[in-house]
Formats: structure tokens, sequence, C-alpha cells
């Protein structure tokens, strides 16, 4: 495997999930990692509620915007290394033709967008999100990808959202 990778963290709106766990990765895998995020119908702007978890964890949210899918499809993209679907319709969705093969799998979390209730509650979920994603993404960046044989890799990363 390579010294650099890139990830791509794909959910349809790409306004939550997606944006954390491309900000956590570019935060904590500096260096070794690039993240990114895009979504098959984006809705246009990061949720203002994972912009604030990002914040409150002291991780940049410099950059960070909702983008399709479309832009890493085409000539010129960066190749990815990795992609991930965070939600369960981007995981059923036809996906692009991904230039290179990267590995894939899916770590699927509940939306926390779609949660009703007080700001609290809404928060909480927003906070359980990117929880999950950060212990998966630690979990990842653990991985001896240097010296792991592909098919191992691809175990482990379909190991990891399943946790």
């Amino acid at each position: 495997m390579a010294a650099h990778y890139n990830v791509l963290f794909l959910c349809t709106g790409n306004s939550a999930r997606s944006i954390m766990a491309e900000a956590i990765l570019n935060h904590k895998g500096r260096g070794g990692f690039t993240a990114y995020s895009a979504g098959s119908h984006p809705s246009g702007v990061p949720r203002p509620e994972a912009v604030q978890q990002i914040e409150s964890a002291g991780i940049s949210t410099a950059g960070l915007r909702s983008k399709s899918w479309d832009e890493f499809a085409v000539p010129g993209a960066p190749h990815m290394n990795f992609v991930f679907t965070v939600c369960d319709n981007a995981a059923n969705e036809p996906c692009p033709y991904w230039p290179g093969q990267p590995m894939t799998a899916h770590w699927g979390i509940p939306d926390p967008a779609t949660v009703q209730g007080s700001s609290v509650e809404i928060a909480r979920a927003f906070r359980d999100a990117f929880t999950v994603l950060d212990r998966r993404i630690r979990l990842f960046l653990s991985l001896p990808l240097a010296t792991l044989q592909q098919l191992a890799i691809q175990k482990e990363i379909e190991k990891i959202g399943k946790s």
C-alpha cells in the first residue's frame, strides 16, 4: 500500500456524518491521510449541528462544504485508496466508477439529522454519531496498512464498520 492514502466518505446529503468523518480523519491522520466527503444528493451546506460538534472537539471546519460525489469521479480528481459509506442510503445507491478501484466498506451510522426532539436530544444524536465515527477512524488509523495484504485490509475495514 501507499505511504499516503486518500479516503472518501459518502452519504446521501453530505451534510452531517460524512462531513464529520472528513474533519476527524483530516485532523487525526495528518501526513498519512487526506479525507474527503461527498454525497449523491448533497444538501449544499453542512448541518450547523455537525459543524458545532466538530468545533467542540477542537477540529478545524475550514474548507468543509457539501458536495456531489461526481466531483470525485472525473478525470483529474484525487485517486482514492478507500471509500466508506456512512449511511445506508448511499450504501444501496449505484456509485460512480472510482478510478483506481479503491477498497470500500460500509460504516453505517444512524442519521442524527433525522432526530426529532429538543435541542438537547438533537445535540446528543450528533455527539453520538461523532463518537462512533471517531472510534472507527481511530481503529482504521491503527491498522498497519503498509504491511497488511489487500484482502486482510478489506476484512479489517469491513469489521470496523460493524463495531
